[in-house]
């Protein structure tokens, strides 16, 4: 797959498309992907609407689409049930996480270790277990300051095809495809959360950047765990951290 859009092109796509416009280029993505990939195509899916809006456009493409689920120890009780509800409705769903022996208080200390050893390995495992050479994502680059220099084909890792199907989308278009498909969403959004991660490190705020309630108090606030910024092939980043 090759879309090589400048941040001029993509500009000018997310408030130049309409909604139906918009849906009918993300399945096209998907469909084109998943032609060239089959199996090897894997639906990274966080349990956030964005998420879950992707996994449900992946199986208008195909229902034979798998995908992986990252959780760790500090997800919010009401995510850890909706995500067993998602697995139970979706055996193709796999759930990854990371047993790792770590302080319990890290994510204060050393927020980026947090994620990296919460988040990021268990990706880079989700990868290599799963034969992954495309990954899908839900991925907006309406989200938040961190999130503007993202294209909707990546190769960030070699050989590792990132595809962000709704990079596009405006947050109340996601949520109008959600209500138009009676699409199951995480209960925590109905309490005010609008980005939604682990308990200690999500608060609900009322500041126009979608991810500011996202690591308040500490020099990530609004920013990435690393799944979207690291290297998730196995080789590379083991190179990266000689």
């Amino acid at each position: 797959m090759q879309i090589n859009l400048t941040s001029g092109n993509l500009a000018a796509l997310v408030d130049g498309l309409n909604f139906a416009q918009k849906v009918d280029r993300s399945l096209g993505l998907i469909r084109e992907a998943y032609e060239e990939y089959g199996d090897r195509l894997v639906v990274a899916n966080s349990l956030g609407k964005d998420s879950v809006a992707v996994w449900h456009l992946a199986r208008r493409v195909s229902q034979s689409i798998r995908g992986f689920v990252i959780t760790t120890r500090f997800k919010p009780v009401e995510t850890v049930e909706f995500m067993y509800q998602e697995v139970e409705r979706y055996p193709e769903l796999r759930i990854f996480r990371s047993e790792a022996d770590i302080p319990e208080d890290l994510y204060l200390t050393n927020p980026d270790r947090c994620c990296d050893v919460l988040k990021v390995e268990p990706t880079r495992r989700s990868v290599e277990e799963m034969n992954v050479s495309c990954w899908v994502t839900g991925l907006r680059c309406t989200e938040g300051r961190t999130r503007t220099d993202f294209r909707e084909v990546e190769e960030r890792d070699k050989g590792l095809v990132k595809l962000n199907p709704i990079l596009l989308w405006h947050e109340r278009e996601v949520w109008q495809y959600l209500a138009i498909n009676r699409v199951h969403v995480n209960p925590l959004y109905a309490r005010g959360f609008r980005s939604l991660g682990c308990a200690p490190c999500t608060r609900i705020t009322n500041d126009k950047n979608e991810r500011a309630g996202r690591w308040v108090g500490t020099s990530k606030c609004g920013g990435e765990c690393g799944i979207h910024t690291r290297p998730l092939k196995v080789d590379e980043a083991l190179a990266v951290n000689v």
